[in-house]
């Protein structure tokens, strides 16, 4: 099965239900199919052949769902490239997966401006101006029907690094639609008319929703741009019944006066996923949205491994500590921890984890020796470092590169996060570390407080030697009011806080 096919069966099973909806305006099933295969013939009359890549910069629009239906019908490979990120940045992805058309919207076309010129192979840039809908509907709306393998590329997603260059994941249709499949393995079922509301850009963590909605007759809402007061209402005006969120996004959705007392009726699932969410987040949620709350693990690499809803989340099981983890396997997933010389270890030890799913990448893109280094015999290293309990929860407690070495005992930053997310008034902390003269390094823990809360750095400290042991308190605690940074795709940019503190280092470990 490919995606391109799968869509196209949708749209005429549906094909007078409303499949999106953006800022106001709506499209059927058939008038969205219709503007894709529109797409399509532009794109291939372009010149460009199926298997091919098209970078695409945009918001939530109707136009992303173009491209989206479009790029497959045309069976071309589509390369998101993410709004937040640096010209830089555009003029990598885009020239190391050999691009030759980019369609960006006209509120990035800046960013992008005179890009071809400093990129080979790009040979046409497409700005959705105030021209877009008249050159879109100057082409035909037949079915290009290129022949389309399940095994052939259908994205190129970049990882959300913090350093270096964006790597391109190369998935597959197969691996797509096993994606999708296995996001939803765990949810209550679709039902036509659903509404999946997208509050982030579908060229992340919520564009692995868009495919199954719509191969399942469900609504695709396309929020343009994320604000707190906004998205509630678009989420109580459309029916809301699956919405992915990233926790910075719960956070400040939960805290919004505005909240409470909305009709929450229609939601099933609030996903979560993309970094490590407070205890107290977790609870307020529960607290106004209902039981909807589902936390999965998994990473552009490999998703998702894990996943587990509200009846499990919030549980007590003997031995375990589920609101502290990240769940359990799917059935059809594989994880291991593995220690450094990729054996696998007993249950509670510490190590690299290790996975193997349907939905994973086929290999980094044009980058063999990186993709030799990553995929060993089958199985992803993650560079997460984790552990599973004997009831087979899974904690993922830090990465391998943020690992603390003080006074000889390695500490994982996320692990102290976790925690100290616990202390009513914490919202969001960053934990590294800093040169210390007695340990080499010491944690120094970054805590952002609610408005109006009072916690003291004595208070970070007590909970942190509590519940994890003395040697994993923080060194030093500082409070700040304004968020903390993040990438373009949402995860903690622990590096950048970091980097003051190792001015004048050549480099960023010490020795006491």
């Amino acid at each position: 099965m490919d995606v391109r096919t799968l869509m196209r069966r949708a749209a005429g099973f549906y094909r007078n239900a409303e499949a999106v909806y953006s800022e106001g305006r709506s499209l059927t099933y058939v008038e969205a199919w219709s503007r894709g295969l529109r797409m399509a013939n532009a794109l291939l009359e372009l010149g460009l052949s199926p298997g091919e890549r098209v970078g695409v910069l945009e918001d939530n629009c109707i136009g992303a769902q173009d491209v989206f239906a479009g790029a497959a019908a045309a069976g071309l490979v589509r390369v998101p490239l993410y709004a937040r990120n640096s010209p830089e940045a555009h003029r990598h992805m885009l020239e190391h997966t050999g691009c030759r058309a980019l369609v960006v919207s006209e509120a990035h076309f800046a960013a992008v401006r005179g890009i071809e010129k400093e990129v080979p192979a790009l040979e046409r840039v497409i700005v959705r101006d105030a021209s877009y809908e008249k050159w879109l509907a100057s082409f035909p709306d037949d079915d290009p029907d290129p022949a389309v393998d399940a095994d052939d590329y259908f994205i190129i997603r970049h990882s959300g690094g913090t350093t270096g260059r964006p790597k391109g994941v190369a998935y597959t249709h197969r691996a797509w639609l096993a994606a999708g499949r296995d996001w939803f393995y765990n949810f209550p079922p679709v039902v036509p008319g659903d509404a999946c509301v997208h509050l982030g850009p579908i060229s992340h963590g919520s564009g692995y929703l868009y495919t199954p909605m719509w191969l399942s007759g469900g609504r695709n809402v396309l929020l343009e741009e994320f604000d707190p007061d906004r998205a509630l209402e678009v989420m109580e005006q459309q029916r809301a019944a699956y919405v992915f969120m990233v926790p910075t996004m719960l956070n400040l959705l939960v805290r919004r006066p505005g909240a409470a007392g909305r009709d929450w009726s229609s939601l099933k699932v609030i996903q979560l996923g993309g970094a490590p969410v407070a205890r107290d987040t977790v609870l307020l949620a529960r607290d106004l949205f209902g039981d909807v709350l589902y936390q999965g693990y998994g990473q552009t690499e490999a998703l998702p491994i894990c996943m587990m809803g509200p009846s499990e989340w919030f549980s007590t099981v003997p031995g375990s500590d589920p609101l502290a983890s990240a769940g359990r396997p799917l059935p059809f997933a594989d994880l291991e921890i593995r220690d450094a010389e990729n054996r696998a270890v007993g249950v509670g030890e510490e190590g690299e984890i290790a996975v193997r799913c349907e939905g994973q990448m086929a290999g980094f893109w044009d980058d063999p020796a990186l993709t030799a280094s990553r995929l060993l015999d089958g199985w992803v290293l993650t560079g997460d470092i984790g552990k599973v309990d004997g009831n087979g929860f899974v904690y993922v407690l830090d990465r391998k590169d943020d690992m603390i070495i003080s006074g000889g005992f390695n500490i994982w930053p996320a692990e102290l996060e976790n925690v100290i997310l616990d202390l009513a008034g914490v919202i969001e902390v960053a934990v590294f570390g800093v040169p210390d003269s007695r340990w080499g390094e010491t944690p120094l823990a970054v805590c952002v407080l609610e408005a109006g809360a009072e916690v003291s750095a004595e208070a970070v400290v007590e909970q942190c030697r509590t519940r994890l042991g003395s040697y994993k308190k923080p060194g030093r605690v500082e409070f700040r009011t304004e968020p903390l940074p993040k990438s373009p795709v949402g995860k903690l940019q622990r590096k950048v806080l970091r980097e003051p503190y190792w001015e004048g280092s050549d480099r960023r470990v010490a020795g006491s």
